[in-house]
Formats: structure tokens, C-alpha cells, sequence
């Protein structure tokens, strides 16, 4: 039996450590090569389930239930979903009613900081770890809880080993299942753990703990960028849960129609009265201060794979939102004068989706300085600034407001899948400050930016450490038999 290639063959004493499962995915994810390097590292190894605490031991994700979601904070909890645990900002997540979260069934689904979070159904081995940002949130049952016991190891270390290429795969290699794939608590149970010296888990924890501590920082600057805004021009925004109970676009007339559209939802008495409110101070059109050349959305192209060393980073809707977006490889030159690739400090919006309330489509999100390598999708307006008109970080802590949100929702035109109106979309008003004010929110966002990236870049720092302390151990131990 080869690998794919052909070039690697897979030793038969392999699939006898696989209990003779004839599948090819454990034999070409990588797992048995981790497990032989980890064999030959001169350290101790403790299974999983040693180094955890808690309920059913540590290692859990939660029964079935049913989603009883609330729209107002006040009376639901933050519930986050394999999906959602992924996004840099959880400010927008569903929320899940407290009658139900507080309960004897689901009360210990409540995530505490320190845990490592994987998803288990779906796409397995993502992983997330759960800071300040995300204690006391509620998880679905589609998410491993990992709970470390901190008298044995340190909560930063785990997560740095079992996020690295060599605990990845040894998570994902307990997957079953054919259409929708799976792993359960009792299949990482036993995950070898190399325990490294206290010096290296103190380092890889402090990495992981300030990572975890920059992305706070990093999401609370951009809302406090958007109140700045907001407090200056005296408008509140509107919560989901007044919004959604307002009935005034449920029934109204409409006597001066444009000819331009003919949608109810263009006519909102809601939508209306927010940009009459935005309208009330100075104000530019959002189209009159964006690269006309870049404004829009709708770029269509061919997809050409091409290896790393010759292609970009392609990033859909989904990913772009993600704390760590991951897209597929592209051929650079294929995508050449598309406008694909956006300068550091554009404002990107999800322009095409549906409108489910916890929905990406219409949220916005900023291109920094580690982002602007990836290409983006056609399926985002790019808002590229003109220089001369207004600062990157201030335009972007608009459009990420509610207010901006829910007057893209109302441009909204088409059928299933929606998409902004061209011409409403060039008149959206854009509220503007002095001079000095802009500048200040726009630092604000350019060094929430700057964390954001940074929390990246620790994060790799904490695998490197781990990865790196493996491979000398294993290279010393075959050097020197």
C-alpha cells in the first residue's frame, strides 16, 4: 500500500496500529508519523485524559438539544457554534435563552478560560482557545471541551501542542463517518502529551495568554472607535431586539416611489429615518469617498490551484470573518488586475447572503496589514478609501456599526441570495467629525489592527516553541543511540 504519490509507501505495521482500518485518511494525515516522532522524544508523555479536570473528566462536548435563540442579551446568553467560535468579534453571535442555558442539562456547556476548544462534527480539529473573550459563553454540542487540570499542566502549553502539526492530526485521526464526519471525547482520550520542561509550557502559556488578551483588546478598540463616532453625532444605535420589535416596516405607505426601485424593504420607514438621522449633521456619500474603480462587488473569474510558492491566499465571505481565515490557493497571475488583492486599510462588505440576523452578509471587516496579502472573493464591496477624503480606520469604524449594518440590509435587491442596490449603496451617508476627532478613531482602529495581528503572530510563536522542542528532542535521541 503507497501513498498517494507513490513514493511514500505505508509500512504494514501501520495498519496492524490501526486496528487494520483499510480507510486511507489516518495513514495520509500525518497522525503515525507524529506518534513515531513523539515515541522518539525522550520526554514524558501522559494520555489526554490524565491532564484534565472536570466534568466527565475534562473531555466533553454535550448532548443534542433544541436552539431556543432570543434577540435580546437581556434575556439569553452568548452561544457560540463550530462555526462562530471561529470569528475574531463573538459581539454579534446568536444568543441562547437562559432558561435553557442555565439548566440542569446544558448548564455545564458554560466555557471557562483556559479551555481548548475543537470542533468535533463537520470539519474536526479546529481549534480555538478560550480566553476572557470567551468565558462564560455557552458552546453547542458540536464543540470538544478540553478542561486542563492546572496542577498537572499548564492550560497555554496544551493548546499550543494540540493546535501544532503534530497534535492536529493526532485529533483528527479518531474521524468517522462518511457525509457528516465526527470524533467523540473517547477518541482523543488516550492523545499522547509530550510534557516539556516547566520553562518551555511557562513560555508557551504567556504566548498563548497574551495572544488570547490582544484580541480583547483588539475587538473592544474597534467598538470603542464606533461609539466615539456615535456619542460625537448623538445617535444610539439600535439594539437587534428593538429593531426586530419595531412594526413600522411591517405596514406603511409610500407616496413619492423612485424609479430606481420598486422593493418595499428599499422603503423602510426604519431605514429611512436612520439616514434622516445621519443626514441631520455633515455627511459625505459612502460612494464619493471609496476608489471608484474598486467600488462594488460581483468580480467574476476563474479559480486556477497553484502550489504556495506560486499563488495567493483565496478568502470567501466566511473565512474573511474568521480570526485565522483560511482559503485556497490560487494562481497569482490568473487573478492579475481583478482587483482581488486590496491595499492595507480597505473596509470590505459581505454583499451577497441572506438576511438571517446572525448572518454575515452586510457585515464589514478590515483589511490590515497581514490580510492584505489574502485575496478576497467577488463577493465583498471594496470600500478603498480616497486619500484625500477620509482616513481608513475612521470609514471602517462606521461601516461596522449597527446603524451601517441595518441600512445595507435595506438596499438589499434581489430574491434568495441578496445584494445591494448599486445606487443606494453609492448614497449611503456617512456621518463626519473634525478633523481631530477622525484622527483619533482612525489611530484607534489602526492599533486595534496592529493587535489583532499580533495575537496572529504570538500564536505561531507558541507553535514554533512546541514543534521546535519535539524536533531537537527527537533528533538528539537518534543521534545518540
Amino acid at each position: 500500500m503507497k501513498c498517494i504519490d507513490f513514493d511514500n509507501p505505508i509500512s504494514s505495521s501501520w495498519v496492524e496500529r490501526y486496528w487494520r482500518r483499510l480507510s486511507s485518511k489516518p495513514y495520509l494525515s500525518g497522525a503515525i508519523e507524529a506518534r513515531i516522532l513523539l515515541d522518539k522524544l525522550p520526554a514524558q508523555k501522559e494520555p489526554l485524559h490524565k491532564l484534565t479536570a472536570g466534568y466527565f473528566g475534562g473531555i466533553y462536548n454535550g448532548p443534542q438539544f433544541v436552539r431556543n435563540y432570543v434577540d435580546s442579551k437581556e434575556h439569553g446568553v452568548p452561544f457560540l457554534t463550530s462555526g462562530t467560535m471561529l470569528l475574531a468579534d463573538f459581539s454579534r453571535v446568536g444568543h441562547l435563552r437562559k432558561k435553557d442555558a442555565f439548566s440542569s442539562k446544558l448548564s455545564y456547556l458554560r466555557l471557562k478560560e483556559g479551555m481548548t476548544l475543537i470542533t468535533c462534527s463537520g470539519t474536526i480539529g479546529r481549534m480555538v482557545y478560550a480566553g476572557q473573550y470567551i468565558d462564560n459563553m455557552w458552546s453547542s454540542q458540536d464543540i470538544l471541551k478540553v478542561i486542563p487540570n492546572p496542577d498537572k499542566i499548564l492550560p497555554g502549553y496544551l493548546y499550543a501542542y494540540l493546535s501544532s502539526r503534530f497534535g492536529k492530526p493526532l485529533v483528527a485521526e479518531g474521524t468517522y463517518g462518511q457525509i457528516i464526519q465526527h470524533i467523540e471525547p473517547q477518541h482523543i482520550a488516550d492523545l499522547p502529551v509530550p510534557i516539556a520542561q516547566l520553562e518551555i509550557q511557562k513560555k508557551a502559556h504567556e504566548l498563548i495568554t497574551e495572544m488570547a488578551q490582544l484580541r480583547v483588546e483588539g475587538v473592544a478598540g474597534y467598538q470603542q472607535a464606533t461609539e466615539q463616532i456615535f456619542n460625537s453625532i448623538g445617535i444610539v444605535e439600535p439594539q437587534r431586539h428593538t429593531w426586530l420589535s419595531d412594526k413600522t416596516g411591517e405596514a406603511f405607505s409610500v407616496t413619492q416611489l423612485s424609479s430606481k426601485t420598486l422593493r418595499a424593504l428599499n422603503y423602510d420607514p426604519r431605514y429611512i429615518q436612520l439616514c434622516l438621522d445621519l443626514k441631520k449633521h455633515r455627511h459625505d456619500k459612502l460612494g464619493e469617498l471609496c476608489d471608484p474603480h474598486h467600488f462594488g462587488s460581483g468580480i467574476i473569474f476563474k479559480r486556477i490551484d497553484a502550489d504556495p510558492e506560486f499563488s495567493v491566499r483565496l478568502v470567501g465571505q466566511r473565512e474573511a470573518f474568521q480570526v485565522r481565515p483560511e482559503g485556497r490557493w490560487i494562481s497569482r497571475k490568473s487573478i492579475e488586475g481583478l482587483g482581488l488583492i486590496v491595499p492595507q486599510g480597505t473596509t470590505i462588505i459581505a454583499a451577497h447572503g441572506t438576511l438571517g440576523e446572525t448572518e454575515l452578509y452586510c457585515r464589514s471587516t478590515y483589511v490590515t496589514e497581514r490580510t492584505s496579502t489574502y485575496a478576497f472573493s467577488g463577493d465583498f464591496v471594496r470600500c478603498i478609501p480616497l486619500e484625500d477624503k477620509v482616513l481608513p480606520g475612521y470609514l471602517f469604524a462606521f461601516l461596522r456599526s449597527e446603524v451601517a449594518f441595518r441600512i445595507l440590509r435595506n438596499i438589499s435587491v434581489g430574491s434568495k441570495q441578496q445584494a445591494h442596490h448599486p445606487e443606494l449603496l453609492w448614497n449611503i451617508p456617512v456621518p463626519r467629525l473634525d478633523e481631530k476627532q477622525e484622527k483619533e478613531i482612525h489611530k484607534l482602529v489602526e492599533a486595534s489592527a496592529k493587535k489583532l495581528d499580533q495575537a496572529l503572530q504570538l500564536e505561531e510563536e507558541a507553535w514554533y516553541l512546541v514543534e521546535d522542542w519535539i524536533m531537537e528532542g527527537a533528533r538528539w535521541q537518534k543521534s545518540s543511540q
